[in-house]
């Protein structure tokens, strides 16, 4: 495939996760996909594909039931080989629970970065760096009062 195809392929990707539509996931996520960041892995760990499918249709679920007007946004598009390197944005409002945690009606702000490898037109593998302790400290979960030497 182009470069130019893998870069649709994931602005596809990202497309249908800001439209909610998971089940587009079928076309767009290999038979086996290595989650690197969060360590899901696809059958090769002993999930059958559609298991891995449907978890991780359950975890987008929960947490668009947490963050209900989530949206990413592609601030940057960058295709290598095999590889799309993402820089994103996204926003969205802690309206419902999300992991236990009572909604907070707090507007938050991500940023961050997504590596994903394409196989035969489908993603096949993924890393993302991101900032957790900002979006916790944005919830409201984590109070950062600054390095010991600068506490008083």
């Amino acid at each position: 495939m182009s470069l130019e195809e893998n870069k649709a392929i994931i602005r596809s990707f990202y497309e249908a996760l800001n439209k909610q539509d998971l089940s587009l996931l079928n076309d767009l996520v290999a038979p086996v996909y290595v989650d690197h960041t969060y360590e899901s892995h696809g059958p090769e760990s002993g999930y059958l594909n559609e298991m891995y499918l449907e978890g991780l249709k359950q975890s987008l679920t929960m947490f668009y039931k947490g963050f209900p007007d989530w949206h990413m946004t592609i601030e940057d598009i960058i295709a290598e080989g095999d590889k799309v390197w993402v820089r994103f944005k996204a926003t969205g409002t802690h309206t419902g629970e999300y992991h236990g945690l009572a909604p907070t009606g707090k507007k938050i702000i991500e940023t961050g970065v997504d590596i994903l490898r394409i196989v035969d037109g489908k993603v096949a593998e993924g890393w993302r760096v991101h900032d957790h302790l900002h979006y916790f400290k944005q919830l409201g979960v984590i109070e950062y009062k600054g390095f010991p030497d600068e506490v008083k």
